[in-house]
């Protein structure tokens, strides 16, 4: 009789926690909420954000299935930055991916808690973005792309490619601050060139025109355009304009080339971005933002457009042609 009244009493135990056990089993886990931020527009940031995703699923990090990506587009107006940063942080994201340098500095204007992993910024020490690369400090890491090093680098192919080059329209967004750091640093080697440098700027899309009228005006043998959204978001129209009027162009991205500009050279970006998966999942491990150092990048493109060189007359040096990444026939 005993025996049995602790049976009974052990069923009764057991159908009273089995509803609770089967409830606690269907509790969901909280899956991880990315915030990416960025000033370009979609279509510009496609392969960016591909490469971003392949390196979270390198990593077990699955969209759709155990984290989740709300994505939010400038469409390269920087003005935009600060409601689309507003949006990301009502959301409630658990980390921040910043593009670039002004949606990098936009995140970290709104929130100090929030982590921000800077997918592809410029020069962060510059930018006021972290204390040091070593030790960034803050809520903030990520890559740098080293951008006002690489002007330079810029500015001497176009040299090696037109060696009479004497004069270049340089396109900059003052607004920008990746773009005015560019601007700075490409005037020590524009002097040890002998290049003088026509400053044009603009600030939007709008601009553009007033802009290539001072080309025009001034004479400029080459353009050199610094790093900015509002010109990653008219890369054609930018390239259209060269091509037009017999002018060699270099960017920082591949895309420019693609576009019908004569070369780009820059950080892979593509690699940079797949990186910045690496930061999320650290930081979604329990790492803190500011005991990551920033990493700067490894992987480089020297992009040449042979077709818009064979139009415009230009022959393409071997020492150049051998050094490239990637012909454009």
């Amino acid at each position: 009789m005993k025996n049995r009244r602790k049976l009974v009493i052990a069923l009764g135990a057991s159908a009273l926690t089995a509803p609770f056990a089967s409830f606690a089993q269907k509790q969901p886990t909280k899956v991880p909420r990315i915030g990416l931020l960025s000033p370009f527009s979609s279509a510009d940031t496609a392969l960016w954000n591909q490469a971003f995703r392949q390196g979270l699923r390198d990593l077990g990090w699955v969209e759709g299935k155990n984290i989740s990506i709300d994505y939010v587009y400038g469409d390269g107006k920087g003005d935009r930055l600060p409601v689309l940063t507003a949006d990301l942080i009502r959301l409630k994201v658990d980390v921040i991916v910043a593009a670039e340098t002004n949606a990098a500095l936009s995140a970290q204007s709104v929130t100090k808690s929030i982590p921000i992993v800077m997918a592809s910024v410029g020069d962060p020490v510059a930018s006021g973005l972290v204390a040091s690369l070593a030790r960034p400090g803050g809520n903030i890491t990520g890559l740098s792309q080293i951008a006002s090093e690489l002007v330079a680098k810029r500015l001497e192919l176009l040299k090696e490619i037109v060696p009479t080059l004497s004069r270049v329209a340089v396109l900059w967004n003052p607004q920008g601050v990746a773009s005015v750091l560019n601007w700075k640093g490409i005037q020590p080697p524009a002097q040890k060139l002998g290049i003088q440098l026509q400053s044009l700027e603009v600030r939007s899309a709008g601009e553009l025109d007033k802009a290539f009228e001072g080309v025009s005006k001034g004479r400029a043998g080459a353009l050199a355009i610094m790093p900015d959204p509002v010109f990653v978001t008219n890369l054609k129209r930018i390239a259209d304009y060269a091509a037009k009027n017999r002018l060699p162009s270099i960017f920082h991205l591949s895309a420019f080339v693609d576009s019908g500009g004569l070369v780009a050279y820059g950080a892979d970006r593509s690699d940079l971005f797949r990186r910045a998966a690496t930061y999320v999942d650290n930081i979604l491990k329990g790492a803190k933002p500011g005991d990551l150092p920033v990493e700067q990048p490894t992987k480089f493109e020297l992009v040449i457009n042979m077709k818009t060189a064979k139009a415009l007359g230009i022959k393409i040096p071997n020492s150049i042609l051998l050094r490239a990444d990637k012909l454009i026939e």
